[in-house]
C-alpha cells in the first residue's frame, strides 16, 4: 500500500452524489488514507479539518477523485490536470462515460490505493475568442470535450465560416456546429449525428447542428490543425459559445474563434480492465434500457 492523499470532489447537486461521497469517505478512514475537500464545501460534511482551497488543495494530494456524472468528472479534471494530477471519476448519475467506476464498486479504490492501476491521457482544446480587427482577445478557454458555437435565443440559422490552417473549409447556415475532442465524440456530438472516435487516435472533430447545405457530414482533422470560426460581420442573430456544457458567452458579429489542441492533457485513472469499446457498449446498452 502506497502513501496516498485523495482530492474529493464531489458535486452533491446530483441525486446521489452525498452518500456515495459518505461512502467513500467512510472507505477511506478504515484505512488510514488521509482525504480533503475543496474549501467551498466547509459545513457540507462532519469533518473539521479537511478543507483546502484549490492550490492547497492539488498542491497536497496526489490523485483526486470526482463524484457525480460526466459534467461533473468533466468539470473536476480541468481542475485536476492544470496541476498535472491523475483524476479517477465515481459515478453517482446516469450514463458517465467518463466514470473508471460505480457507485456500487467503491471496494475498487483499494486498487487505486496499492497503486494498480492506469491512466488514459486525453487530450484537450484550446478556444480564443478575437476581435478580428485588431486580433484583440476577448475570451480564452478550455475544453475536454466540446466546444459549442451556435444560435442564441432566436430560431433561425446563423451563418459560419470555418477555415483550416488559413485555408477554407466551408460556409455553414445552421443552427451551430460543435468542435469536440475524440472524448467529446460520444456526447453533443455524437447525438448530432457525428462519428464515434477512439479517444487514443488524436484528433479534432468537427460537426454541424442541423445544416441547411447537403454538405452536412462530419470532418475529422489531425490533431495539430488549427481551425479558425468566422462570424460575419453582417451576420445580425446573436451567437453563442460554450465549453463542455458551460453557460454560454455572447460572441459578437466580426469575431473569430481560434481552436487548437493544448498543451495540457487530462489523466483519467482506470482500475477496471475495460476498453473504449467495452465502455461505450456498456453505457450505450443502458441508454437503451
Amino acid at each position: 500500500m502506497i502513501d496516498l492523499k485523495i482530492a474529493l470532489l464531489p458535486n452533491l447537486t446530483r441525486k446521489h452524489s452525498r452518500e456515495v461521497t459518505q461512502s467513500i469517505c467512510d472507505f477511506l478512514d478504515k484505512r488510514n488514507v488521509e482525504f480533503f475537500f475543496e474549501k467551498d464545501l466547509l459545513g457540507e460534511f462532519t469533518y473539521t479539518d479537511k478543507y483546502l482551497c484549490d492550490d492547497e488543495l492539488f498542491s497536497e494530494c496526489d490523485v483526486a477523485v470526482a463524484i457525480g456524472g460526466d459534467g461533473s468528472i468533466i468539470h473536476a479534471a480541468k481542475k485536476a490536470c492544470k496541476y498535472g494530477k491523475p483524476i479517477l471519476g465515481v459515478n453517482a448519475g446516469n450514463l458517465a462515460f467518463m466514470a473508471g467506476v460505480e457507485k456500487h464498486e467503491i471496494e475498487l479504490l483499494d486498487e487505486l490505493i496499492k497503486g494498480n492501476y492506469s491512466t488514459d491521457k486525453r487530450m484537450l482544446l484550446d478556444v480564443t475568442v478575437l476581435d478580428s480587427s485588431n486580433n484583440q482577445i476577448m475570451q480564452q478557454d478550455s475544453c475536454i470535450n466540446d466546444i459549442v458555437i451556435a444560435r442564441g435565443e432566436m430560431i433561425k440559422l446563423v451563418h459560419l465560416d470555418i477555415s483550416c490552417d488559413g485555408k477554407n473549409i466551408n460556409e455553414y447556415y445552421a443552427d451551430g456546429i460543435i468542435i469536440s475532442t475524440p472524448t467529446g465524440s460520444t456526447a453533443y456530438s455524437l447525438s448530432a449525428g457525428g462519428p464515434v472516435v477512439d479517444p487514443r487516435i488524436e484528433s479534432i472533430l468537427l460537426t454541424p447542428i442541423c445544416t441547411h447545405s447537403l454538405f452536412a457530414r462530419s470532418l475529422i482533422f489531425d490533431s495539430d490543425s488549427e481551425l479558425c470560426v468566422s462570424i460575419p460581420e453582417s451576420e445580425s442573430e446573436k451567437i453563442c459559445v460554450s465549453c463542455d456544457g458551460d453557460d454560454s458567452v455572447n460572441i459578437p458579429s466580426g469575431s473569430k474563434l481560434v481552436i487548437k489542441k493544448s498543451n495540457v492533457y487530462a489523466n483519467f485513472i482506470r482500475i477496471k480492465n475495460e476498453s473504449f469499446i467495452d465502455v461505450l457498449n456498456s453505457k450505450l446498452a443502458q441508454r437503451r434500457v
